[in-house]
């Protein structure tokens, strides 16, 4: 969760609400620098480099990068016959990238009759994430979409007695799990391998992705499919849940503190993508490779 997306607080589905007198509107954007320096690379070429970068966090959506136009690449912007509206944001003017050999059609956006209160986006530009080659912040790059500053993960040691059933039989069984506070989501509780009956555990094809945590990989505990997963090598940022497993309290039973049966709240499952992109494996992994090459 972030600011404007899934159950932050701009968002269609917030977990909170405001305390105001009146209520705000049901569609409130909202931008702010980022403060961060951002590069753009298509191929080997760097076509966007900028310290000025605006984030604009837009409910339902992932955050979106706008760079002022004099931080672009010259020619590089190709006017294309296309135009669309926003519905807060007035016409969307819309750009083939072209550098090199490369030659991206619709890669690129503008509001060209923005609203007086959104004069901050007047001559900036975005990409769209997945049809550059890469988004870096300094030198390193960030997988997924811009980094949501509001978006926060702490994990936690604790000593509660954690146990997971499938039936009769037990499949974890711990005194030392770790619990996972991601902002807006119920906690998530992860479970040491030596605490985890790995013989019931299937595990399966298919990878999703998060841009906070790295890669999960899923198993199946006999009829329940897909109940658990594991971030076998977790972003730093996330490294101590690295290895460790957590089951999806909906899928099968998983008990805390001996009385107490866990149930994801409503609005509180996990949805895997925006509206205007998806996040799966193949980016990372896609990544991964392009680096070890």
């Amino acid at each position: 969760m972030g600011l404007a997306w899934q159950q932050g607080p701009l968002a269609a589905g917030a977990v909170g609400h405001f305390l105001t007198a009146t209520p705000l509107p049901a569609h409130l954007l909202f931008a702010e620098p980022l403060r961060r320096r951002m590069r753009v690379r298509v191929g080997d070429d760097w076509i966007a480099d900028s310290e000025s970068v605006l984030l604009l966090h837009e409910p339902g959506r992932y955050p979106v990068a706008y760079f002022p136009r004099s931080d672009i690449r010259e020619g590089i912007l190709g006017d294309e016959d296309r135009t669309t509206q926003h519905g807060d944001l007035g016409e969307m003017r819309w750009y083939t990238v072209a550098v090199g050999d490369h030659r991206i059609p619709h890669a690129a956006w503008q509001h060209t009759t923005l609203p007086a209160h959104a004069a901050e986006l007047t001559d900036r530009v975005a990409f769209a994430w997945r049809a550059m080659d890469g988004f870096y912040e300094e030198d390193d790059r960030i997988v997924g979409h811009a980094a949501d500053p509001y978006h926060r993960i702490d994990i936690r040691n604790t000593s509660r007695h954690l146990v997971v059933r499938d039936g009769d039989r037990v499949v974890a069984d711990t005194h030392h799990p770790v619990v996972l506070y991601e902002s807006g989501f119920a906690p998530r509780w992860y479970v040491p391998r030596d605490d985890v009956d790995e013989s019931q555990l299937e595990h399966v094809e298919g990878q999703t992705f998060c841009p906070y945590k790295g890669l999960a990989d899923y198993y199946t505990i006999g009829e329940r499919k897909r109940a658990a997963w594991s971030y076998l090598d977790a972003w730093p940022e996330s490294g101590r849940i690295s290895g460790l497993v957590s089951f999806e309290p909906d899928k099968i039973e998983v008990w805390l503190d001996d009385d107490q049966r866990l149930h994801l709240e409503p609005g509180q499952t996990v949805v895997a993508h925006g509206i205007d992109r998806g996040l799966d494996a193949d980016e990372v992994l896609q990544n991964a490779a392009r680096s070890a090459s």
